[in-house]
């Protein structure tokens, strides 16, 4: 009872915290320049990270085994894994736009864990036999990490997308002519004079360049996060064949998971032969990077809502009252 109430605590504050997070980053949005709200939303991404963690250990400690049994604890590191991904480049210093996704990723993960759906697998159970095994901690570490990590690159890729085919779009939006009568004729001028600023030749070579550098740097990244995602995720399938031939007697059995968690791996393998292409660089690994997107969610989450398979025992059905 004690554990269970510390659980629920600890998940509160966090998913609190996370929320405040993904204000402060509309905030800034708003509001430019403003350092403050930048160290305020990366110490909530700690403060989060420490709270996940304390209920990870809380889950553990009460239940005998590493949370990694089912959906609901499956989430939750999910959710742990967004946040360390927030962290890691923080302490080389080194500026990035994970946060705007990390943070998105972290709330929308625990919020979906500890909603009414996932009620039944929120109270520990005992481990079914095939679980009882010393490769759980690595097998299902390691795949819920790659989840994690290949999710953010994929995303950057799409926000790489959006800025490489998105139609030129005037700041300051086309005019209204019928408020103009409401205007005086200095602010017309001053407004005139906005335009020619902005159909200066060295005004849009300048905005250009900046588009030109946020998407490399967002290329880089994407590149960076996928490679490290599917680092875990090859070491995640060969733990998994190892424990599947321990446990069934064969290393692949073709099942629902399994499948799906090749395909995953072809997409990305796909994505890092095209990326380190210089002539299918940019936008076309993008591609590759976004159809993983839907795939990752496909292998984690689709198969789960099934309930079929060697797998089934981490899955949930949907029941109406």
């Amino acid at each position: 009872m004690i554990f269970s109430t510390f659980e629920h605590i600890l998940t509160h504050i966090s998913f609190s915290v996370v929320s405040i997070v993904i204000t402060i980053h509309l905030m800034s949005l708003l509001v430019d320049g403003i350092i403050e709200l930048y160290d305020s939303s990366d110490k909530g991404m700690i403060t989060t990270f420490f709270c996940i963690t304390g209920f990870l250990i809380t889950r553990w400690i009460s239940s005998g085994h590493f949370p990694l049994s089912d959906l609901y604890e499956s989430l939750m590191f999910l959710s742990w894994s967004f946040s360390i991904i927030h962290i890691v480049p923080k302490i080389w210093n080194q500026k990035n736009h994970l946060s705007i996704i990390t943070a998105p990723g972290t709330i929308f993960t625990q919020g979906f864990a500890t909603s009414g759906l996932l009620t039944k697998l929120q109270q520990s159970t005992i481990l079914v036999p095939a679980l009882k095994s010393q490769w759980l901690m690595m097998h299902v570490s390691m795949m819920v990490l790659s989840y994690a990590a290949l999710l953010c690159g994929s995303l950057l890729s799409v926000a790489l997308l959006v800025i490489t085919f998105r139609k030129n779009i005037e700041i300051f939006g086309k005019n209204n002519h019928l408020l103009i009568g409401s205007f005086s004729f200095g602010e017309i001028q001053c407004m005139n004079e906005r335009k020619n600023i902005l159909r200066n030749p060295f005004f849009l070579s300048f905005r250009n360049f900046h588009r030109y550098q946020l998407i490399q740097q967002l290329d880089y990244w994407s590149y960076r996060v996928i490679s490290l995602g599917f680092l875990f995720l090859t070491i995640g399938i060969l733990s998994g064949a190892v424990w599947a031939n321990e446990a069934w007697g064969a290393y692949w059995n073709w099942d629902p998971k399994e499948t799906w968690a090749f395909i995953t791996w072809t997409i990305f393998a796909i994505y890092l032969h095209t990326r380190r292409n210089k002539n299918l660089q940019g936008a076309n690994s993008a591609i590759v990077a976004s159809l993983g997107f839907l795939i990752i969610w496909i292998c984690y989450f689709g198969v789960n809502l099934l309930g079929i398979g060697l797998h089934s025992y981490g899955s949930f059905t949907l029941t109406s009252n």
